[in-house]
């Protein structure tokens, strides 16, 4: 991407406002509001008017300097977008895959939380018709991780049991509600009784609240169970979840491993796994995007075909201001919200 070099050229605003992490830190504190220049989309990607951002955890550990990815500060954080092209780079024939000037879209790539961005062109997919822009803005990675983490992973069947690890997050909806949409009976855990009606109405038809019966959550899940365990276990949490979820899986059940939000990376035990017939999956969905993008795109189209008919809607809990971003992050970084926290960046932005 390179800098618009003079407004003689530019064919829009040559700066813009944009969140820059200026140290590593608490996102409170090292957020900094700067007006910065406009990009013009290079070789192979797409300019963006932003007209909402959704927040993170990785939000959070780009402020701390703890994501894989580490850009020098300061920089632009914010992964997740809904917002309008404005411009195409040189090689991006205008009209593939549904992109040109003027369409809505939505996208990730590191550096959105701006007035203005710029994403690869094969990052950015045509939004949904049924959703508005908030709604837009918070699907890309929490249904594609739940998509290819349930479908691509885990090959979860109609009929299955299907236990989701906090139900009541972002990604956790996500997966109750292409879970239900599947056809699987969704068991939902949550970390308080004020979250167990987030999940539920994301397709739980049974939710345990954990720590609620003594830590016993394995005991509970096969209670539900008749004894024989989950199918699926979708486990972005890590930690004793995990552990908890060997305990309960069925036979040739599969644990599809997304993250490990509790901040405590569990060893899997090898042999525990072969005496009980299961299977340990690593989902890393940013793979399938630089790997196999056309994969990425079909999900999309069937993320979509269920946005259009009801089956899916991000659960937006919040939309706050562009003012607001540092303390949006924040919140997420103390684990207690629920569905998706969505910046707006422009107006328009439905709440």
């Amino acid at each position: 991407m390179t800098t618009l070099p003079s407004p003689a050229t530019a064919t829009g605003p040559t700066t813009m406002r944009a969140w820059r992490v200026t140290r590593t830190g608490e996102p409170v504190d090292v957020l900094r509001l700067d007006r910065v220049p406009v990009l013009q989309p290079g070789p192979g990607e797409v300019g963006v008017r932003v007209r909402a951002v959704a927040v993170n955890f990785p939000d959070v550990l780009l402020a701390r300097g703890e994501y894989q990815v580490r850009p020098e500060p300061p920089f632009v954080p914010g992964i997740e977008l809904c917002g309008d092209v404005v411009a195409l780079g040189p090689g991006v024939p205008a009209g593939e895959r549904g992109i040109e000037p003027g369409v809505r879209v939505v996208g990730s790539a590191i550096g959105v939380l701006s007035e203005h961005a710029v994403l690869p062109a094969a990052a950015v997919r045509p939004a949904p018709e049924a959703l508005d822009d908030a709604q837009s803005a918070a699907l890309t990675i929490a249904y594609q991780t739940a998509w290819f983490g349930l479908h691509r992973r885990a090959r979860l069947r109609a009929g299955e049991t299907l236990l989701v690890h906090a139900a009541a997050g972002g990604v956790g909806t996500a997966a109750c509600q292409l879970g239900a949409a599947a056809g699987a009976r969704v068991i939902g855990v949550v970390g308080s009784e004020a979250k167990a009606g987030v999940a539920r109405a994301a397709g739980a038809e049974q939710v345990i609240v954990r720590d609620a019966d003594g830590g016993n959550l394995a005991a509970r899940v096969k209670e539900l169970t008749a004894g024989t365990g989950a199918d699926v276990v979708f486990d972005p949490v890590g930690g004793s979840s995990f552990e908890q979820s060997t305990r309960c899986i069925a036979f040739e059940g599969r644990i599809v491993v997304v993250g490990f939000a509790s901040g405590d990376v569990p060893p899997v035990r090898a042999n525990h796994a072969l005496v009980k017939n299961y299977s340990v999956l690593g989902l890393h969905w940013a793979l399938y995007q630089q790997r196999r993008p056309g994969l990425v795109d079909a999900a999309h189209a069937e993320l979509s075909r269920l946005a259009d008919a009801g089956a899916v809607r991000p659960v937006v809990a919040e939309v706050v201001g562009f003012e607001d971003a540092p303390g949006a992050v924040q919140r997420l970084a103390g684990g207690t919200t629920t569905g998706r926290l969505v910046i707006r960046v422009a107006d328009g932005v439905d709440a």
